[in-house]
């Protein structure tokens, strides 16, 4: 008997032959081909739900490759927002004490043209007497 076993055990195809004899199925091999109705029906309805669970993290991921893209267009094209905002800052800083200055100097300017038409309306009044 153990010589028996031992020479199914050594061909596959003995092996296979005996175990169906028994009326299990071989090792590896399924238990029959006939496929019930529920499930193709089962394994539509897993394969559903897994499209629907991986769709959210896709279009995440697609738009977050769409925004990436843009970016990269953006500033290739020059109309991205400039890579150094700390240097505009400063030279926004310093046109506005620019201007402060400007006006300074315009209001000093009105002032001495102001006095400068009241002198020669002074003088023209002078002249006409």
């Amino acid at each position: 008997m153990r010589a028996h076993r031992s020479l199914i055990h050594r061909h596959g195809d003995l092996q296979a032959a005996a175990i169906a004899r028994a009326g299990r199925s071989p090792p590896g091999t399924t238990a029959g081909t006939r496929v019930s109705r529920k499930s193709p029906a089962a394994d539509v309805a897993n394969l559903t739900a897994r499209n629907g669970r991986l769709s959210a993290p896709l279009t995440r991921l697609e738009r977050r490759l769409s925004e990436a893209l843009g970016q990269t267009a953006r500033e290739a094209s020059g109309l991205g927002a400039p890579a150094d905002i700390e240097t505009l800052t400063r030279r926004t800083t310093e046109l506005e004490q620019q201007i402060l200055g400007r006006r300074g100097e315009l209001a000093e300017r009105d002032e001495d043209l102001g006095a400068a038409r009241a002198a020669n309306r002074e003088l023209m009044a002078q002249l006409n007497r």
